[in-house]
């Protein structure tokens, strides 16, 4: 550091330095002045020269530094590339440590896997199996130890030698195994098939569980063995995998190796070129998987399930036999099907057994629902648009057929009164079944997707089903009296009213369910958000739609009919409307009081039509027609007979009499209290039947009630009149009716 001022100071810059601020400290102290002003331009070339000096040393300083800077780099770039060799020396010695650490790994392990080895083959060699099979496991678990690995010759390795000794033993027990079972005479075939008790049964038996129970044991490395054929095969052809049910959970080996028999069996029968291999007779392999289920139940029971129970196991043996018997089937039909897809007789008829083998397997077999059977192949899309057309073309076939037959308009129930209340027709009835049989057969399909479907299939029917039962009502529209018209009208009636229940059904509610949650739009239409609330919260249905245009149909073919049985009866009543109704005597002037003359052709038609309609119409449609009648009646009456008339006390007693004891009596066969259905009639009769002083006394408080000046004393009219009976007719139609009664003066 010493060194470095000494030098700093006897640098060129610094002497410079400093003789000048010598030279110009001598020349600002006490120097002469006229001396100093003679020596001022000599004083400006020194300084000059001085300048000069100085951006010489630093220019020199500068070259200097530059140099040292180079030898610096060059020293750095020498050390650093010894470094650098040295570094790649230590490297390449770290990699041939590692690489000796590995291969010392990998010939532990591979020593290892040998060791496992000659275990199994000296545990074989002694006849010790539970050995073996341990040896067998560690060499699972050590296969899987090294999934992961990047070794992929010692994992071949591994796994060729656990499938070599486990193919080994697996053959072993297979055959010791069969051995057993066809000494207990398995496979059972027939149900009368005789089962003898061998002498050594206690010997097999014991040998069956031992057996068993190394089989499971063996069951880690199948299973892994499985795996690694399965995950080699997944992106090979597609074969069957399309066509067959979701993965299931894989067979335990005793059950394998028991189904192999009944395997060979089915393929010896329904494959290749023998009779009982007859794509029209699917129901023969169904059958036939259905009666071994049924046979072998005691045997997987009580031999079987046991010893699955005393090692732990959580399997039911007789559902694995089903399990594996079951994926005999599926392949079969996804076979048969795909064979299928272009004759509509012959995949209907699959269709029909398939429903029929699930139906059977779930009920008697009790086959886990969680456990895919034979619907899953019919979900493949090929399958269930095949299905859907071949259920849409059967449909429209038979409406065609059940409106064009004879019996089509009549009630197979019209001789039973109990029964036929909704005196459905023969063709809604039919229709309504074949709808009913739809349902059936696709509500046991496991998607609610799939099973939408085929409820939109049904909507389409029950649309065009109306859309035919319009067509006929307008043909029969001339006559809406006659037997077909009403016949069209419960047929309406019937379908609406099943759709109704149907909305409440549990199935239909699961339904509606999943299409909100799954947002089908083909079923949901166009739907507004409100309609979508209502089927979330159960407040509508799934029918709502069809509902609406069943009810107005129905409600445009009763309008009809009211109307004309309002235009014939109208047309019956014109002598009653015309009748002189002033000149009819006082009651005490007759001897007994009868029915006008001139009102029987009136009574008669409505009795007439009233029998008539109660005969064809059901009672829910009934009831409606004859309410309409009796309010078109009462109008009609109100405005045509009595309105437009003028009455003594005789005509209003006349009037009354009609009303009260003939035609109010003809719907009281239907109701208790039919007057309460001609309440404009009936209050008219009421006032019109006034005697002269409570009329007066009426009329007055009415006018007096129009001009406002009632007395707060006086009552209401409203109360006067509901008093006299009169609840309908407003005050103002109680002055018309009172100016329509003869003799009574004017006030």
């Amino acid at each position: 550091m010493a060194a470095v001022t000494e030098k700093q100071q006897n640098s060129p810059i610094r002497k410079s330095s400093d003789q000048l601020k010598e030279k110009v400290s001598h020349r600002n102290g006490g120097v002469p002045g006229d001396l100093g002003e003679q020596e001022d331009y000599g004083l400006s070339g020194v300084l000059e020269k001085e300048q000069s000096d100085i951006l010489k040393s630093s220019r020199n300083v500068c070259e200097l530094l530059e140099k040292i800077r180079e030898e610096t780099e060059a020293l750095e770039k020498q050390h650093l590339q010894g470094t650098k060799q040295w570094m790649e020396d230590l490297g390449q010695t770290c990699n041939h440590v590692d690489f000796i650490e590995r291969s010392m790994k990998y010939l532990k392990c591979l020593h290892h896997i040998e060791e496992l080895s000659a275990a199994v083959q000296q545990s074989l060699m002694i006849n010790s199996v539970w050995d073996a099979i341990k040896g067998v496991e560690n060499m699972a678990a050590l296969d899987c130890g090294l999934n992961q690995s990047q070794c992929s010759h010692l994992c071949d390795f591994l796994r060729k030698t656990l499938c070599f000794w486990h193919n080994i033993i697996k053959d072993r027990l297979t055959s010791d195994f069969e051995k057993v079972l066809a000494q207990l005479q398995w496979p059972i075939i027939t149900p009368n098939q005789s089962v003898t008790t061998p002498a050594n049964y206690q010997e097999l038996s014991s040998q069956l569980e031992g057996l068993l129970l190394q089989l499971l044991a063996l069951q880690t490395s199948d299973d892994l063995i499985s795996q690694r054929v399965s995950a080699s095969t997944q992106g090979a052809p597609p074969g069957s995998s399309s066509t067959l049910s979701p993965a299931a959970p894989s067979l335990c080996l005793p059950i394998q190796i028991m189904l192999q028999p009944l395997s060979k069996r089915f393929r010896y029968h329904f494959y290749g070129n023998r009779q009982t291999n007859s794509i029209h007779k699917p129901e023969w392999y169904l059958t036939q998987v259905l009666k071994w289920m049924e046979n072998s139940a005691t045997f997987m029971e009580e031999k079987i399930q046991p010893v699955f129970d005393r090692s732990g196991q959580t399997i039911s043996a007789k559902v694995a036999l089903c399990q594996g018997l079951v994926c005999l089937v599926q392949e079969k039909v996804a076979s048969d099907a795909s064979r299928m897809l272009y004759d509509d007789g012959l995949f209907c008829h699959l269709v029909e057994e398939v429903l029929q083998f699930e139906k059977d397997l779930r009920s008697h077999h009790s086959y886990p629902a969680m456990l895919p059977a034979l619907l899953h192949i019919l979900l493949d899309d090929a399958f269930l648009q095949k299905w859907l057309a071949v259920e849409r073309k059967m449909a429209v076939e038979k409406m065609d057929a059940m409106l064009s037959a004879e019996g089509a308009w009549t009630s197979q129930y019209k001789d039973i009164s109990d029964m036929d209340e909704l005196k459905a027709p023969e063709c809604a009835e039919t229709f309504m079944t074949l709808l009913q049989v739809i349902t059936e057969r696709y509500r046991a399909l496991p998607s609610p997707a799939a099973q939408l479907r085929f409820f939109g299939l049904q909507k389409e029917l029950v649309d065009d089903f109306r859309i035919r039962l319009t067509q006929v009502m307008k043909e029969e529209s001339r006559c809406p009296l006659g037997v077909r018209y009403c016949a069209i009208l419960n047929a309406v009636n019937y379908i609406s009213t099943i759709l109704r229940d149907w909305g409440d059904n549990v199935f239909f509610l699961q339904l509606q369910h999943a299409v909100v949650s799954l947002g089908q739009q083909e079923v949901l239409g166009s739907l507004e958000m409100t309609e979508v609330g209502r089927l979330a919260s159960l407040e509508g249905s799934l029918f709502d739609g069809l509902l609406s245009l069943l009810d107005r149909l129905k409600g445009d073919m009763l309008g009809r009919l009211l109307h004309f049985l309002m235009r014939d009866t109208a047309e019956k009543a014109q002598p009653y409307c015309q009748e002189r109704w002033l000149s009819i005597p006082p009651p005490q002037d007759q001897s007994a009081m009868s029915l006008s003359s001139s009102a029987c052709p009136m009574m008669l038609c409505v009795r007439d039509r009233l029998l008539n309609l109660h005969q064809v119409l059901s009672v829910s449609l009934f009831q409606l027609a004859w309410q309409g009648l009796a309010e078109k009646l009462d109008n009609f009456i109100y405005q045509e007979v009595i309105l437009s008339n003028h009455f003594s006390d005789g005509g209003a007693a006349q009037l009354q009499f009609d009303m009260t004891r003939n035609l109010f009596p003809l719907f009281g066969h239907y109701c208790r209290r039919p007057e309460n259905f001609f309440k404009h009639v009936k209050e008219a009769c009421i006032i019109l039947c006034l005697k002269v002083g409570s009329a007066i006394l009426l009329k007055d408080l009415l006018k007096r009630s129009e001009q406002e000046a009632t007395d707060f004393e006086d009552p209401s009219p409203e109360s006067a009149l509901n008093e006299l009976g009169v609840f309908c007719l407003a005050p103002c139609d109680v002055l018309i009716l009172l100016n329509l009664k003869a003799l009574l003066p004017g006030i």
